[in-house]
């Protein structure tokens, strides 16, 4: 494989990558998956029938085995995807003479930022800078050098969670160690962060209904697949939108200056929610946002709300008693202290709705991302108008 035709590869989504895989030999799918990061190279294994996974596997070598036996037990949000090999492992008691001679291959094949020491169990006891290495006695045992008890990361950790556990510490090179110690591989601490930007990127889409693997190289029909679904759900929550103006549908035809301000008051809603849902999801993947903080939050947003719904509402209101009085509108007046009062309640909503959604889908067990703007769209939507509606009906008709 040429290097554009590698390049390409990293590039794209993992089924389209695995499609286009699919009909190579075993022997030339193990050799780009060993050569392409561990992020891509992973998800893409993980993709192909389980028969198939077990033949590429037998083709790696023997110290990639533990690695991608753990690849295929691991959730897909996992930090241990990103794992790859330790080169440089070696018992406490081995002399750092004798590491030093082993390195000076070893380092002509792979970079090497750490060396882990391991006991007789293949367990991680400690790490050794090169620095502490190349000053040592050459006949001094490496127990003697090494840093005790290192930070290491668990395989199953949740990226944010494991980008949360390191992003004060700035290691370039993590070990990752099983429940009983036992070091499985090493993850690059550019590796935690690139994945990172990658799920920060696809949030904005997640929010929409794009789902996450898809790139500019995803397939129409794919793209089309996986949209279109997401897209008939927001039609379907619109028609409920509408559905509570028809119910209005009299006080609508009698005052039709109305329906000039229903847009105003959903998009001035919808943006007020748009912000408390912004701010909800970066608390929860950033880990700031922990149950007993819930209600701290519906708080704040509530009383955003408030604000934002006063301010906006006073200039909402003034631009409808104006234009109700050039269309000669008896009840000008309380046209203007409807819209007011309609602007605040909707904005007050709005912010908690914006902050309940994604918690709600998390509670649910759903990425709390996962389309939630066409959620909060319709939520927005139903309370501004309806309210709207609600107060022109009672309090003009």
């Amino acid at each position: 494989m040429d290097i554009q035709h590698f390049e390409a590869l990293k590039n794209m989504d993992t089924r389209a990558a695995a499609d286009w895989l699919t009909p190579l030999r075993d022997e030339e799918i193990s050799d780009i998956l060993q050569r392409l990061p561990a992020r891509v190279s992973s998800a893409i294994w993980r993709i192909f029938a389980t028969e198939r996974r077990a033949k590429l596997l037998s083709l790696f070598p023997q110290a990639q085995h533990i690695i991608w036996d753990a690849y295929s037990e691991l959730d897909e949000d996992a930090c241990g995807l990103l794992m790859e090999p330790s080169a440089a492992a070696f018992h406490a008691e081995t002399e750092v003479g004798a590491v030093i001679s082993a390195l000076r291959d070893a380092i002509k094949r792979t970079l090497i930022t750490y060396i882990f020491v391991v006991d007789g169990n293949h367990k991680l006891v400690g790490i050794v800078t090169f620095r502490e290495l190349l000053y040592s006695d050459a006949r001094a045992p490496i127990e003697q050098i090494m840093l005790r008890n290192p930070y290491a990361l668990k395989p199953e950790q949740r990226l944010d969670q494991a980008m949360l556990d390191v992003v004060k510490r700035h290691f370039p090179v993590y070990p990752v160690v099983s429940a009983d110690g036992t070091l499985l591989g090493q993850i690059r601490g550019q590796s935690l962060f690139e994945a990172q930007a990658v799920e920060i990127s696809a949030q904005a889409g997640q929010l929409v209904g794009v789902e996450k693997e898809e790139r500019l190289s995803t397939a129409w029909k794919r793209s089309f697949l996986s949209r279109h679904p997401w897209l008939l759900l927001n039609l379907l929550t619109a028609f409920v939108a509408g559905a509570v103006v028809s119910f209005f549908q009299l006080t609508v035809d009698k005052i039709a200056l109305l329906a000039v301000f229903l847009p105003v008051l959903a998009g001035q809603s919808g943006n007020t929610g748009c912000q408390a849902l912004a701010v909800t999801l970066r608390g929860l993947t950033l880990g700031e946002l922990s149950g007993k903080d819930v209600p701290r939050l519906l708080r704040k947003e509530s009383l955003l709300g408030l604000l934002n719904g006063l301010g906006t509402g006073t200039v909402a209101a003034i631009a409808m008693f104006v234009y109700a009085n050039l269309q000669g509108h008896p009840k000008a007046l309380m046209l203007s202290l409807i819209t007011l009062i309609s602007m605040v309640g909707a904005c007050v909503c709005s912010g908690l709705a914006g902050a309940s959604v994604p918690l709600v889908l998390k509670k649910l067990g759903a990425d709390p991302a996962t389309a939630s703007s066409i959620f909060l769209t319709t939520a927005t939507d139903v309370v501004s108008m309806g309210l709207f509606l609600g107060l022109a009906t009672t309090l003009l008709m």
